[in-house]
């Protein structure tokens, strides 16, 4: 049976862990020719030895947006059929302390850099005829105390899917953007709740389901079947996979 992306072009930021781990390994094992990116090249490195072929390297700085042309210079060497923008940056707490500059950092890293990759990505995806899926969260979609700049930021991302969806569907190009919940990785489990927090409103947010956290491979999958022609009629759309947390 033949792969579901054999011979596609796949690139994938964030790829030193959690989900965008997750996603190359998963592109991988499906067939295809896969570039990853990240600024953490040792996590690169790992990730590389997980996959089913080897991919292609690129180090890359998000709030450097020369090196995210380069990214995107790269993985389309031979051409380009996915772009997944995965890399991102969390923090948190109280509004009333929480710096103009990290908040500047969060837009640029979360948001800027994922309108620059597919900036320079839309050509190579109009002569495939590819897809973008890009990485919001339900912080896009739902107030979130101590969570201002974070949440800011993945509203952008969901202005730069829908607006590009538009913009670019009479050239065939998908676009579309996952909202994950909470998922166990890195960022989340090392990130320090700050002083200050009222946890019972926090917890407004909880997921409904039993043992309703996600694992980066929950987000994976939605992000393959996204990129897949089994997705052809989607572009423009908000995927949430949070285990019931928006549910009510």
């Amino acid at each position: 049976m033949v792969a579901m992306f054999e011979g596609k072009r796949v690139l994938v930021s964030g790829a030193a862990s959690g989900i965008g781990r997750a996603t190359a390994i998963r592109f991988a094992a499906e067939g295809a020719q896969v570039t990853i990116g990240d600024r953490n090249l040792d996590g690169l490195e790992e990730t590389a030895a997980m996959m089913a072929t080897r991919p292609v390297l690129q180090g890359y700085d998000a709030r450097d947006y020369a090196s995210c042309r380069k990214l995107v210079d790269v993985a389309a060497s031979d051409g380009l059929d996915v772009v997944c923008n995965i890399a991102g940056l969390l923090k948190w707490g109280p509004s009333t302390g929480f710096s103009a500059e990290d908040f500047d950092l969060l837009m640029q890293v979360n948001a800027s850099s994922v309108f620059v990759i597919c900036q320079a990505a839309i050509p190579h995806l109009v002569k495939s005829k590819g897809v973008i899926v890009n990485t919001a969260s339900t912080a896009a979609l739902q107030g979130q105390p101590y969570n201002v700049a974070y949440s800011a930021s993945k509203h952008a991302v969901v202005g730069i899917t829908k607006g590009l969806a538009v913009e670019y569907a009479a050239a065939g190009v998908r676009v579309n953007a996952i909202c994950p919940g909470h998922v166990e990785t890195p960022m989340t489990q090392n990130t320090a709740p700050p002083e200050g927090v009222d946890w019972a409103l926090m917890m407004r947010n909880a997921p409904k389901l039993l043992d309703g956290s996600c694992e980066p491979i929950d987000i994976a999958e939605m992000f393959l079947f996204l990129a897949s022609d089994k997705a052809r009629k989607a572009t423009g759309a908000l995927f949430t996979v949070d285990g019931g947390q928006l549910a009510g």
